[in-house]
């Protein structure tokens, strides 16, 4: 690499590390290991500067002297001693990461939590109204099954050993897999409606995948929706309202199909959109527990 622009490439990188670092003293053109130590250490205090950080970490790279060996980040020139490596893979596993991260977008937050807070305030409402408060189920991917398990037990339709995701996981694929045809017509293939071959048919998965599908269900932690909760009304032959954000404020999937009260008998849970951090996820809405008079100062002597 010719000189000029080595320093033209190392020099940006500087301006890079001084802009994100305001309130130290302007950089000096430094050994290549100490810039790329000090971008890295950039990228971990500065996410957001991951894009512009990124494109000078390629332009590092793509513009080493070529050789017979693959180029490495930061080791212009020098020998590709172990610790020249293992900053290599660093450096592009952090310039990948870095890349990654969107732009910090205040707006779109201060959105994004007022949406969050409507969510609760009318998830509450809706539960105030049916005399029912929020169980908090773990957010691990088995939300809904686990949340279905917890309520199928409040009404004692299952045992203690039974109450939990596996179970609700095994029923649910199980049900699915013995009637497929009611199924099918709301599950695209796995490729996709507009994905190869999905002209020649129907585009919805074929037996094979649907069987594929099933034991997905049962076997991992893929998140469950309509299809899983539909099964899981009908195996159990209950009712099973969601209360959600938005209209309709409460979902009702029956055995038969027909829209039941929800202030009767059934399963009911929460579906959230924007109360949780890792995206959709369900709860357990449990009956409210009532306090008389004079309790939480008996519970307290008590104690």
């Amino acid at each position: 690499m010719a000189g000029s622009k080595r320093s033209k490439v190392k020099a940006k990188a500087a301006e890079i590390i001084e802009t994100l670092s305001p309130t130290s003293s302007p950089p000096t053109v430094q050994d290549d290991d100490d810039l790329l130590d000090d971008i890295l250490a950039q990228i971990d205090n500065n996410p957001s500067s991951g894009p512009e950080v990124a494109k000078v970490l390629k332009e590092v790279d793509a513009n080493q002297p070529q050789s017979t060996s693959p180029p490495l980040i930061g080791k212009i020139g020098k020998k590709k001693d172990p610790k020249a490596k293992f900053q290599a893979r660093q450096a592009k596993k952090a310039a990948a990461l870095a890349a990654a991260q969107p732009a910090e977008d205040k707006e779109a937050e201060a959105r994004l939590e007022r949406e969050k807070a409507e969510e609760e305030r009318a998830i509450r409402t809706v539960c105030d109204s049916l005399g029912l408060e929020i169980y908090e189920i773990n957010a691990d991917g088995h939300c809904m099954f686990s949340a279905i398990a917890d309520q199928l037990f409040q009404l004692g339709m299952i045992n203690a050993q039974q109450a939990n995701y596996k179970s609700t996981r095994a029923v649910a694929s199980d049900y699915m897999h013995a009637h497929p045809d009611d199924f099918l017509p709301f599950l695209p293939s796995l490729y996709g409606e507009d994905g190869a071959g999905a002209t020649e048919s129907t585009g919805l998965m074929t037996p094979a995948q649907f069987s594929k599908y099933c034991a997905t269900v049962r076997d991992t932690g893929a998140w469950g929706g309509e299809p899983e909760i539909m099964a899981l009304s009908r195996a159990y032959k209950v009712p099973i309202h969601v209360v959600q954000w938005g209209a309709p404020s409460i979902v009702c999937h029956s055995p038969d199909g027909s829209d039941v009260d929800p202030s009767l008998p059934s399963v009911k849970v929460s579906y959230h959109r924007r109360m949780y951090g890792l995206g959709e996820h369900y709860n357990s809405l449990r009956p409210k527990r009532t306090t008389l008079p004079g309790q939480n100062l008996l519970n307290a002597l008590m104690s």
